[in-house]
């Protein structure tokens, strides 16, 4: 007979689900709701300490976790991740990926998804979703599928594949671990990659076909992505157009770039072509075609400049205001780049103006009018001197243009931390902070910008689900639970006794931690086995795949708090695709389970 669980335990367990029913209904913020948990942690301990601990053992477990090896993990990666982005590394992954999906985009998503399958039978989880984050991130904003339609799926998919073999995730290392110290064989490697390839197979269609239907597109298009910036591009004497046809190679080009009276016969160095599009558009034409949006002096100077300062070259859009000196005027006549070392890459006209006569000069270049949008490029300190100099409105959303100098340094270290992590040289923690250290001191991320990296609901959500987890097993809630769950297995079939072994384990890994699920779930599962005479290695096994099926909440696992902040996500979009794929890899591992072990 099961005793009743303690009044701390009990506690735990209602600061669990009330959590979930918070995050779940979402009438709080991430934020908010995290926060008081920690709260109601730190407090209840402190006036209700566990059995022979003292109040300030309370807080030192509710606040934990900002001080956690797992949460400063977790930021290193996003710190590591976005020296990628800045620096452009994975610009030629991501122009691959984008030659799929323009292709197909379905096609693109399922070549992703068995990539990030198989990466991750090898390599770690974590770092295996840390590389292909940025690439997903610079797809969604290139026109493919919304980052919030692929990212959960491609998350589920390196779990999946982390789950089939013994080095996929350090989980498993953990439960073939234990169960070696209960008396059980070494399992190789691939032991029981066979079970896991063929409910992938099973899994497949669904994170492929369902789970990006089943999630909203959190994209938010801004003004700026839909502006058409006219322009003139230079054709340089190594360009793909020199002595040939426009038609000859339009189909390299992104689709919204327009010429506008485009030239018949074979183009020229030097010729200049009136095009329009956005202006990632304008920047892939520019790099297809090796021309030039501007002067080729003026983007030289703030290039040696930038070089020789250490600074980063920015692109703005400002906007014409009615006191501006340059209304009326055309940029080769304006003098912007000798009077302030700016480029103007390009000019947006609002629709309202499109049809107003004397708009371009004799010479064929675009008159700038009041409410025009210009996008340009240069340093900081020179684009406000532009600024306010020529009463312009500088609007929000200025990017840095990627330091490409440094994109062969910032892959290196990136897959020198991956490396190591992988084969088992440094924790993932060390080898992160490493690389975070390693991407500060080489210039690849700039201490001013770290806070573009990291996600303040990402770190409070970690925090208070590293205090869950620790209150659940120490309260002695854990042990509890799985007492429970071995009383009525008795009386069950062996497929159904797995199952819920299976979903014990799962419900513990999505709200506590994966190592709590394994630590718990393992002896558990090997003293069922010998009371209901069974083999231990299939209900060892299920213990691994539940800490593996950590689909269902943001907090089961890093990679999926990684992708949160990436995808707008909220909690229930975790529950609403997850649910059912921890549902489907149950019913499916038990029955091979059954089928390969003959039980």
């Amino acid at each position: 007979m099961v005793s009743m669980p303690s009044y701390h335990a009990i506690a735990a367990m209602a600061v669990t689900v009330a959590m979930f029913v918070a995050f779940a209904r979402g009438r709080l913020s991430v934020e908010i709701v995290s926060l008081l948990t920690i709260a109601v942690i730190a407090v209840g301990l402190y006036f209700f300490p566990l059995e022979g601990g003292k109040p300030s053992d309370g807080l030192a477990l509710a606040f934990g976790g900002f001080g956690h090896y797992a949460l400063i993990t977790i930021c290193a990666l996003m710190i590591m991740g976005r020296g990628l982005v800045v620096t452009g590394a994975l610009e030629p992954a991501a122009r691959l990926l984008e030659g799929i999906f323009k292709v197909n985009l379905q096609l693109g998503l399922l070549v992703s998804l068995l990539i990030a399958f198989f990466l991750s039978m090898a390599v770690n989880d974590t770092p295996v979703l840390v590389l292909l984050l940025p690439i997903f991130v610079a797809l969604a904003a290139k026109g493919a599928m919304p980052a919030s339609k692929t990212l959960i799926p491609l998350n589920a998919a390196v779990l999946i594949g982390g789950m089939a073999t013994t080095i996929g995730t350090s989980t498993n290392i953990l439960v073939t671990s234990i169960a070696v110290d209960l008396g059980e064989p070494q399992m190789s490697v691939f032991h029981y990659s066979p079970i896991v390839l063929i409910a992938a197979l099973v899994a497949l269609p669904y994170l492929w076909l369902v789970m990006p239907r089943l999630l909203d597109d959190n994209s938010v298009e801004a003004d700026a992505a839909r502006r058409q910036f006219h322009t003139r591009l230079r054709v340089g004497s190594d360009s793909l157009l020199t002595g040939k046809e426009l038609e000859a190679v339009r189909d390299k080009l992104p689709s919204s770039i327009t010429f506008h009276s485009p030239p018949m016969g074979a183009l020229q160095p030097q010729q200049r072509l009136h095009i329009s599009g956005t202006h990632e558009a304008l920047e892939d034409a520019t790099r297809v075609l090796r021309g030039e949006l501007a002067p080729s002096w003026v983007l030289d100077r703030i290039r040696r400049t930038a070089s020789a300062n250490s600074e980063d070259i920015m692109v703005v859009e400002m906007t014409v205001t009615a006191d501006s000196r340059l209304i009326t005027r055309t940029l080769p006549s304006s003098g912007i780049a000798d009077l302030y070392g700016v480029a103007v890459l390009g000019i947006h006209r609002p629709e309202r103006l499109l049809g107003e006569r004397d708009q371009y000069s004799e010479g064929g270049d675009l008159r700038i009018a009041e409410g025009d949008v210009l996008l340009v490029m240069g340093l900081v300190d020179d684009l406000q001197a532009f600024s306010r100099n020529d009463s312009l409105l500088m609007l929000e959303g200025a990017r840095e243009l990627p330091r490409r100098s440094k994109a062969v340094l910032s892959a290196a270290i990136m897959f020198g931390s991956v490396f190591m992590a992988s084969i088992g040289w440094l924790p993932i923690a060390i080898s992160a902070l490493a690389g975070a250290i390693l991407m500060f001191v080489t210039g690849c991320v700039k201490f001013d910008r770290v806070g573009r990296a990291l996600s303040g609901k990402v770190i409070v959500l970690v925090a208070a689900s590293i205090a869950i987890g620790r209150i659940i097993l120490e309260s002695g809630a854990a042990a509890w639970l799985g007492q429970v769950l071995s009383l009525g297995l008795g009386f069950l079939p062996p497929a159904l006794v797995l199952a819920a072994i299976m979903t014990f384990v799962t419900l513990l890994t999505n709200f506590a931690s994966n190592a709590t699920a394994a630590t718990v779930g393992t002896p558990i599962a090997f003293n069922i086995a010998t009371q209901l005479d069974l083999p231990p290695e299939p209900l060892i096994l299920a213990v691994l795949f539940g800490c593996n099926l950590c689909y269902a909440t943001p907090i089961a696992y890093q990679t999926n708090m990684l992708i949160m902040a990436e995808g707008s996500y909220e909690f229930k979009d975790y529950i609403r695709t997850g649910v059912p794929l921890v549902a489907l890899m149950v019913t499916v591992l038990s029955i091979l389970l059954v089928l390969f072990y003959g039980l």
